[in-house]
């Protein structure tokens, strides 16, 4: 579903990704944990071409998206393949990112009719539903503002949904909520994951990833330092840089 092959980003002299590689299969749940700063998230916008990398190679659902031409420098596919893969994937931003200006309907409904070119009365069915799987069908007129956090990143999660993605990428999708809230979300991603959904999250949420990820990697200053299983990962057979790390979290530190 995603190959990723050593990505590389930086900006001016700084370097924040230092030949990132990865890889998720269809139906797999990937978590990306480390400390702040390790390049988690511009992993993530790097591969949904919200920043722009300055090589490697990365291909997503068989269509290479990018690739290092022989000097070495990023080459990224005609317009047509690009917009193909960018129809594929789901990015749910974690400070909601929504149009303030639209209703919550509205929201939903927009890239369905301008990106998929699907019927207005589609797109509204579509994002009527959606919205009732999130539990917020009573809120389809209310504006973003009027909205608790929790229910503006469900109606954030119910619009990248309405796309049909293959593949869904979160960006530390619990950071701006606070604790009552953060369990709404992560219980909508879990319900995500039983029905097999391809899942990319950035989160400091030790616990969910434990028990939702297939495969969890750990990001250290712009490189992958280790990656396996969760059990591998949060276990005592993961290197002593991770288990240092996951002292700071109650429910691993030994």
């Amino acid at each position: 579903m995603l190959e990723v092959r050593d990505l590389r980003k930086s900006y001016g002299k700084v370097e924040v990704l230092k030949g990132v590689d990865l890889t998720v299969d269809n139906g797999e749940i990937v978590a990306v944990i480390g400390p702040s700063g390790s390049g988690k998230s511009t992993l993530l916008r790097c591969i949904n071409r919200l920043e722009k990398a300055d090589s490697g190679y990365v291909t997503i659902c068989g269509e290479t998206m990018m690739r290092t031409d022989e000097r070495g420098r990023a080459v990224y596919s005609d317009a047509a393949t690009l917009r193909s893969i960018r129809q594929r994937m789901g990015f749910v931003f974690q400070n909601f990112n929504l149009f303030p200006h639209m209703t919550v309907l509205h929201n939903i409904t927009e890239a369905q009719v301008c990106v998929l070119k699907r019927k207005k009365q589609e797109a509204r069915e579509n994002a009527l539903r959606l919205l009732e799987k999130m539990g917020l069908e009573s809120k389809a007129s209310s504006y973003p503002c009027e909205l608790s956090g929790g229910q503006q990143q469900r109606v954030s999660i119910a619009r990248a949904l309405a796309l049909d993605p293959e593949i869904l990428f979160f960006d530390e999708p619990t950071s701006a909520l606070d604790p009552e809230l953060t369990g709404e979300i992560l219980n909508v991603i879990r319900k995500l994951a039983a029905v097999g959904m391809t899942m990319v999250i950035v989160t400091h949420e030790m616990a969910f990833a434990h028990d939702v990820a297939d495969k969890v990697i750990f990001m250290e200053s712009g490189s992958v330092a280790d990656e396996g299983t969760p059990d591998h990962l949060f276990g005592e057979d993961a290197s002593e840089r991770v288990q240092q790390f996951m002292q700071r979290f109650s429910t691993f530190s030994k």
